[in-house]
């Protein structure tokens, strides 16, 4: 299903660099898929506080997971979510020129508590999925005591910013160009490394295919 460009908001009008602003839901979706911890913006008890956790997604809405003891997960209240890339180093010329490429995305809404027993249980799957595609079904099923004990948020994706950097440094043409000094980028990739068997394991059991598979790939 294709939907329109994201709508500008106050919240999401790219007011500097906005060279680098999208207004593309691929670009958006691209960001999210390359990723799988998102940071969560909060306000708890008149105190702003930003957590790390594991999210996972569909065409209209992220999930978001954690304890139900968790504070930063209230539904209810406005949160900013953030999920970003480091491609690499952009070296100038001059340190004033430096800089960083990036993709980025902020989503902000009222995230809701999903209560609802086969929401919960598909909004956990999306994310088990979208960290290890294949675990779902090769994994234990959460139990009834466990989904009791699990908060899951969802957020639209209807409000959301989203920013890119690529390319070279942006003093090539200009004064500094006279120096004589080297310029560039320095990129920054990560590989899946090689899966590490819990010792507790026999040693006969080797990983599932669709872990050993991930090994040398490239994240994001």
């Amino acid at each position: 299903m294709t939907y329109g460009p994201l709508p500008e908001t106050d919240l999401t009008r790219h007011r500097r660099l906005r060279e680098q602003g999208s207004l593309d839901r691929a670009d958006l979706d691209a960001i999210l898929d390359a990723g799988f911890i998102c940071h969560l913006g909060v306000i708890v008890e008149g105190r702003p506080m930003v957590v790390p956790t594991v999210y996972g997604r569909d065409e209209r809405q992220l999930y978001v997971h954690g304890s139900v003891a968790s504070r930063s997960l209230a539904a209810g209240a406005p949160v900013c979510v953030t999920v970003t890339h480091v491609d690499g180093l952009v070296l100038a010329r001059s340190v004033f020129e430096h800089g960083v490429n990036y993709r980025s995305a902020m989503i902000h809404g009222i995230p809701r508590k999903v209560t609802d027993p086969d929401e919960k249980t598909d909004g956990l799957r999306r994310l088990t999925e979208h960290a290890t595609p294949g675990q779902w079904d090769y994994a234990r099923r959460p139990s009834r005591k466990e989904l009791a004990a699990t908060t899951l948020l969802a957020l639209s994706l209807e409000e959301a910013s989203v920013k890119i950097r690529t390319g070279a440094p942006d003093d090539g043409d200009g004064p500094d160009a006279a120096l004589g000094l080297w310029a560039g980028t320095l990129p920054l990739t990560s590989t899946w490394g090689a899966p590490e068997t819990d010792p507790l394991l026999p040693p006969e059991l080797a990983p599932p295919a669709h872990i050993a598979r991930r090994e040398g790939t490239r994240h994001g």
